[in-house]
């Protein structure tokens, strides 16, 4: 979609749940709806982002998401896109992804953002 690659995803020394779980949100806003050039995050499908401790510093981080359709053929794609992105972040061990359409998504799932951009209003 014409957008620069983001950096590697960093975390300070000693990093807090806090600091993970941001970056975790972090990385999900740079995947995109390949039909809708909006972020996953202000699309409204990830229902779930839950953070454990795995060993050690190391976490897992669980994943409930939607698509904008149940037959939506890029599924597969942001799946493994979600779990690959979230896995570069230094202390993610695992990243697991449940996708889901328990609740259908539905567009005032959207941020305010995402439907200012596409007129949704």
């Amino acid at each position: 979609i014409g957008k620069e690659p983001p950096p590697r995803p960093q975390l300070p020394e000693n990093a807090s749940d806090k600091d993970v779980e941001d970056l975790v949100w972090s990385q999900l806003r740079t995947i995109f709806d390949p039909e809708i050039p909006i972020n996953i995050v202000d699309l409204g499908l990830i229902y779930e982002c839950r953070l454990s401790h795995a060993t050690g510093e190391e976490r897992r981080v669980d994943i409930a998401m939607t698509l904008t359709a149940p037959g939506c053929g890029m599924g597969d794609v942001l799946v493994m896109d979600v779990k690959d992105k979230l896995e570069l972040i230094p202390v993610i061990r695992e990243a697991r992804v449940e996708l889901t359409f328990d609740p259908p998504w539905n567009r005032n799932m959207m941020s305010e953002t995402a439907r200012l951009q596409t007129g949704m209003f």
